[in-house]
């Protein structure tokens, strides 16, 4: 498991799902955009959903468990920029939910 750091705080995701939040979250802020975050709690940390404010000076930290980038699918990638731009922002949501479609490199 690797984890998202943010404002001294450590949250938890499987390397695969944080490969894919890396790239939604960095492209975002890079354009000087602000936006929510959401997921689902696991029962370990007692259920719930957590949410927070990523800003351009937010305080971020990827650290992934691999040494190697996982395949990125970029059909759940689309998902998830899209859910950043919406009203709610980013939610995090299973890759089963998205169908499965190779990201194409140029």
């Amino acid at each position: 498991m690797g984890y998202l750091s943010y404002e001294n705080h450590e949250y938890q995701f499987d390397d695969r799902t944080l490969a894919h939040l890396h790239i939604v979250i960095v492209n975002r802020l890079r354009h000087g955009q602000s936006f929510a975050m959401s997921w689902k709690d696991v029962d370990a940390v007692g259920g719930g959903r957590t949410s927070i404010w990523l800003h351009p000076s937010s305080n971020l930290r990827f650290h992934f468990d691999g040494s190697r980038t996982p395949a990125i699918n970029g059909d759940w990638l689309q998902q998830l920029a899209d859910s950043a731009e919406s009203s709610r922002g980013l939610i995090v949501e299973p890759e089963e939910r998205a169908p499965l479609r190779a990201l194409e490199t140029a």
